[in-house]
Order: C-alpha cells, then sequence, then structure tokens
C-alpha cells in the first residue's frame, strides 16, 4: 500500500483569527487512539471551544471535540478529552516563556493530516477587544466595495453592461 502524503485538512478554527490577534504559530502530532484517528480521517472533529495549556513541562490540547468514532466498541474514546501534544523542548520552553505575557494564550488554528500523521497547528495569539473587532469588519467591508466599484468601472469602460 502506497503512504499517504500531503497535507489533508480536517477541522479549521475561523473563529480563531476573528478573536486574536496571531503572533507567532507551532505545527505539533498528537497523541491519539485509534477510534481518534478513523474519526479524524472520516474529516469529523471541532477547534470552536478549543485551547492549549502548558501543564508540567508538556503542552495539552484541551476542550477539542472528536466524535465518537461510530463503528467502535467499548474500546471508543472520550469525544473532549485532553490530548497531549508533541513539541520539541525548546519549542515548549518557548511557548511558556510566551504564555507568560499577560493576554496570551494558545488556540488551535488548525487539524490536519501531513503526510498520514495528525497534527495541529497552534498559535500564540492576544485576545481582541470589541472595537478591534469592529475595525476588522470594516475595513473588510471597504476593500469590498473598492473591488466592487473598481468592477463596475471596468465594465462600464468597456461598454458591456453597467447599470
Amino acid at each position: 500500500m502506497p503512504r499517504e502524503t500531503g497535507r489533508k485538512l480536517v477541522a479549521q478554527n475561523k473563529r480563531a483569527r476573528y478573536d486574536y490577534h496571531i503572533e507567532d504559530t507551532w505545527e505539533a502530532g498528537m497523541v491519539l487512539q485509534g477510534t481518534e484517528v478513523k474519526s479524524l480521517r472520516a474529516g469529523r472533529a471541532s477547534l470552536v471551544d478549543g485551547y492549549a495549556m502548558v501543564r508540567d513541562g508538556e503542552v495539552w490540547l484541551m476542550g477539542v471535540h472528536i466524535p465518537e468514532y461510530t463503528e467502535g466498541t467499548w474500546t471508543n474514546h472520550e469525544p473532549r478529552r485532553a490530548r497531549k501534544l508533541l513539541l520539541h523542548r525548546r519549542e515548549i520552553g518557548r511557548l511558556v516563556d510566551k504564555t507568560q505575557e499577560h493576554g496570551l494564550t494558545l488556540i488551535p488554528l488548525s487539524l490536519y493530516f501531513k503526510d498520514g500523521k495528525a497534527k495541529v497547528e497552534i498559535a500564540v495569539g492576544r485576545g481582541k477587544r470589541a472595537h478591534d473587532k469592529r475595525q476588522a469588519i470594516a475595513k473588510r467591508e471597504a476593500k469590498r466595495e473598492i473591488e466592487r466599484a473598481d468592477r463596475h468601472r471596468t465594465r462600464s469602460a468597456s461598454g458591456r453592461g453597467g447599470a
């Protein structure tokens, strides 16, 4: 059987980039049970309430929901259990240093398979205030309006339509 290559996205936390200013990202492996891997390969996971924390020199992924495998038996896993992340000691040291700062937290951005191994991308983020979120929405809407005006201008200049 040929080895799996490439990257297959399983779940993405789109809300994280909206709620946090992302400062730095890391890729980490995960310690999983067999039924968790099967459930992930079926494309079922949710990172919405997930976060990571450093405890006793190890990084743990908390609150990530990987639903029970439908074909599993009594050996099925707990859907929201804590999962250990695999990082080098230097990387864990950097994470500890970063999270000691006030207001910084570890959040999972995406969960994927890379060359057949389950990986999670975690980020150090600082929570956005309400006015930061409003500002981001206003920028995005202004950019859309400019693009819409440019499309309308080029369409009417070419004589192919318009209002």
